[in-house]
């Protein structure tokens, strides 16, 4: 197959909702939230369609990565010293819940630990997945990689020290031979891409933003445009397009807005984005840019209804918004015009699914909402559990993974 043909394969696959594969990063195998050919089922409770609950050591906030019959999470277990904390990772069996293996990976010494917010963990970050390795990341603390197989280490990162606001939050991703994350610290701002292999800093670029309030949790988002890649990585009062390999700025655009937490879309040419707190701006804009194109490529703007903290879901032409004050709120993709909204809920952290013609929901207080995409709000299941619920759901096959404050459940059909 010729160069071209090639590219534009890889450029569609980026672009496009991923039909039937593995959950094998934050928001899923293209990092959008679809599944879309997984059956879920949209009815459930403590009992009702869960194959397995399994409580799970310690506490994090972290969601579920799956593949090849296995469940990958990352965990905080309370050590002897007040504050201290074993880091690790776990492997569960996707069709029984029984741990395989449990490896600590960084252990926290409580005397130098940073506070954390009380919404947050020490185990937030979601895991990474790629054939015989897990890329596990708990922020200022350090990168690994593990064995998928056994949890074994292949390599850690320890070096890029910085001071948290609130603990960590921002998942990496991988691109080619690098994993790409976000340090957005009191004294450093900057994207990060380790040697895959290695562990060691391929490239890091500086955020030049200088903001008042520096700390943000965002992950970044692969796309590629005109056959090129970029990884699109969001601060505090700004939003930066890199090359992927050597960590090049391509564009970027400035804004007013701190702790950043919601991952950005990207369709139609467009990357779409929430600028955090205090009053968050939902953004559009065209990524063909070069340099700094604030006043050139910012197609519009929304101001209501635009979520904190849960990452907005595109599905057709539509983009649903599940906001802090549990309003959801539907808008035209291309325009941003309103179609509608309606109060499901309340606080919402965890990030939407789109599978088999319906997005799932999840409110922080594990009431988790079901209804079909359309020119209105058609509601068709809402499902409580009655525990805490801050991670985003993962997928497995026809099984949605759902981890509340105490357990990890498995919910598939019977």
């Amino acid at each position: 197959m010729p160069r071209a043909a090639l590219a534009l394969c890889f450029a569609l696959a980026l672009a496009l909702p991923v039909a039937a594969a593995e959950w094998v990063q934050f928001r899923g195998a293209a990092g959008d939230g679809h599944a879309d050919a997984a059956k879920l089922p949209t009815e459930w409770d403590q009992t009702k369609n869960v194959a397995w609950r399994v409580e799970l050591p310690g506490n994090g906030w972290s969601s579920p990565v799956a593949a090849g019959g296995k469940v990958y999470v990352t965990t905080a277990v309370p050590g002897e010293g007040k504050g201290d904390y074993s880091l690790r990772a776990l492997c569960l069996d996707a069709k029984t819940g029984k741990t395989l293996w449990d490896a600590e990976v960084f252990k926290e010494d409580g005397k130098t630990a940073a506070k954390i917010h009380s919404k947050n963990s020490h185990a937030s970050p979601t895991p990474v997945l790629d054939g015989e390795f897990l890329f596990v990341h708990f922020g200022h603390l350090g990168t690994a990689c593990l064995k998928a197989n056994d949890g074994s280490k292949v390599w850690t990162q320890e070096a890029l020290k910085y001071t948290p606001v609130h603990g960590a939050g921002g998942s990496p991703v991988l691109a080619a031979d690098k994993l790409i994350f976000c340090i957005d610290g009191v004294e450093k701002q900057a994207v990060i891409a380790l040697d895959r292999k290695t562990g060691k800093v391929a490239w890091q670029t500086p955020r030049d933003a200088k903001p008042k309030k520096p700390f943000s949790f965002a992950t970044p988002l692969l796309i590629a445009v005109g056959g090129k890649e970029q990884v699109v990585a969001q601060g505090s009062d700004v939003v930066m397009a890199l090359d992927p390999k050597t960590g090049t700025e391509i564009w970027r655009v400035k804004y007013n807005g701190y702790s950043v937490v919601p991952k950005p879309l990207f369709a139609n040419g467009t990357v779409y984005l929430s600028t955090g707190y205090d009053n968050p701006v939902f953004y559009a804009i065209r990524a063909d840019g070069t340099g700094d194109v604030t006043d050139t490529h910012v197609a519009w703007t929304v101001k209501k209804g635009v979520p904190r903290n849960a990452s907005p879901l595109l599905v057709g032409d539509a983009i649903y918004m599940a906001a802090d004050d549990g309003t959801l709120t539907c808008i035209d993709a291309k325009t941003g015009a309103e179609r509608w909204n309606e109060r499901v809920g309340k606080a919402y952290s965890s990030s939407p699914v789109f599978a088999n013609g319906h997005v799932y929901l999840l409110a922080e207080d594990g009431t988790a909402t079901v209804f079909k995409p359309g020119s209105s709000y058609d509601p068709v299941a809402t499902n409580k559990m009655g525990e805490r619920a801050l991670a985003s759901y993962g997928v497995d096959g026809d099984a949605l993974l759902l981890r509340t404050e105490k357990a990890l459940y498995r919910i598939e059909r019977k």
